[in-house]
């Protein structure tokens, strides 16, 4: 199978070019520059004319909620919603229902996507307070990490026992991934909260019982006892200034301590939880602009390393309520791409260092094999996007299981046109291939 894309507008590693891709069985045989292309017979010819061409997205966080709670999601219908946002492949997180903590529940979720994931995919392996005995088991050229709950958040995954703590920095043989919020902080917090407004405070509280000390204390034990064991940390969705505090004396290159950013903290602030609610609670807390803006600068700079989505569906039903009664959590992965793309047009940053922090970075980071890159020999991941081309997100274009999305009503400038998995067209013009099923990545 042969395929040509041409007349588009590559964006890959620092560099912004006209050129074109040849795609030879599912990988990519040539890369051109110019408008010149290669005189050969080809099975399909993609016209990319007024297109930008990128690596695909590689989400380094998600919750698609099987097996267990498949109310909210599953793993055909968020991967369904990945192609059409962009996403070539996804990292899923280890709390569903059984926990991903032991080496057959992991089989178990490659199996279920290897029958329904139509992107490609692998999943983190949940650290426990007391299973660190499995570490030498786990296939390091299968798995990207080790996901570690140093707060509570959906599912009941808390390691909070210092003892525990100290052992998992010291033995984890891949990337520790850490959800850094101080539970006994947020505890304190929400008993105060409940005292001041009742047994459910509504949503606009929640950035103050999820406080900054709250994640400011555990990040700053997570990189203590990084910098101790010499072990690879790898903080997620961080979400204030003062916590990039630490990071900015930290050897900060993507063999010792990183940190990663979700499109929902970069985009909203506590401004928005007028308007939207609970349909931007989710844990961390969105916190304020001077957060937000400060993440942004971080994205610039270098301090963080990666964007992801912490795509967390639920239904809409349990998303009622407030502080203590609201599901924390959104669907994001289908308008993840666009909306930082909206922030290209903004000036916060560069498409180029966008496709850095979406594509190359995860890939590095994790040490992703043959993804990430437009580079010959690499699998044919690819996205195409259109500039210009105004839409509106309404319920009927919204994938996610759950079937509603925070960006519902919102206007973009830039679509997603094409979505290439291993060469194959996964999604064009508003349709996925079903048919179509992803590869398990493989790493180092």
């Amino acid at each position: 199978m042969r395929t040509l894309i041409q007349s588009g507008t590559l964006v890959n590693e620092g560099k912004t070019f006209d050129g074109a891709i040849v795609i030879e069985d599912g990988r990519i045989a040539q890369i051109l520059q110019g408008n010149t292309t290669p005189e050969a017979s080809y099975d399909e010819v993609i016209d990319a004319s007024g297109c930008f061409v990128l690596p695909g997205i590689i989400d380094d966080h998600v919750h698609f909620r099987e097996p267990g709670l498949t109310e909210k999601a599953d793993i055909e219908s968020e991967s369904r919603a990945a192609a059409a946002g962009g996403v070539t492949t996804y990292f899923d997180m280890p709390n569903t229902v059984p926990q991903t903590t032991t080496l057959e529940a992991l089989e178990d979720k490659f199996a279920l996507a290897a029958a329904k994931s139509h992107v490609n995919y692998s999943f983190f392996f949940g650290a426990t307070n007391d299973n660190t005995d499995l570490f030498p088991q786990l296939d390091v050229h299968r798995i990207p990490g080790i996901k570690l709950f140093m707060g509570s958040s959906t599912g009941n995954m808390l390691v909070d026992r210092r003892e525990a703590l100290e052992k998992i920095f010291a033995s984890a043989p891949l990337p520790l991934m850490a959800h850094c919020e101080d539970t006994g902080i947020i505890n304190r917090n929400m008993a105060e909260a409940k005292q001041k407004y009742g047994d459910d405070p509504k949503v606009i509280h929640h950035p103050e019982i999820r406080s900054e000390e709250a994640c400011y204390e555990s990040t700053r034990l997570a990189v203590e006892l990084a910098t101790k064991h010499h072990a690879r940390l790898h903080v997620a969705h961080l979400t204030t200034a003062r916590e990039l505090e630490l990071l900015q004396s930290s050897i900060f290159n993507l063999q010792s301590i990183t940190a990663e950013a979700t499109t929902s903290h970069l985009y909203f602030c506590d401004r928005d939880y007028t308007s939207l609610g609970t349909r931007i609670k989710c844990n961390p807390a969105i916190k304020t602009e001077h957060d937000r803006d400060a993440l942004r600068e971080a994205i610039k700079d270098g301090r963080i390393a990666v964007i992801g989505t912490d795509h967390a569906p639920h239904l809409m039903s349990q998303k009622e309520g407030g502080c203590a009664k609201a599901a924390s959590g959104m669907p994001m992965i289908q308008f993840s791409l666009v909306t930082m793309l909206e922030l290209v047009d903004q000036g916060v940053l560069s498409l180029e260092r966008l496709v850095e922090l979406m594509c190359h970075n995860p890939a590095r980071l994790f040490e992703v094999r043959n993804r990430g890159f437009l580079r010959e020999g690499y699998q044919a991941d690819i996205v195409l996007v259109r500039p210009n081309t105004g839409w509106t997100v309404t319920k009927d274009v919204i994938l996610s299981k759950c079937g509603w999305s925070p960006m519902e009503g919102h206007m973009y400038l830039w679509r997603v046109e094409r979505t290439l998995c291993n060469g194959h067209t996964v999604y064009q013009q508003g349709r996925v291939d079903t048919d179509y099923i992803g590869q398990p990545v493989a790493f180092r």
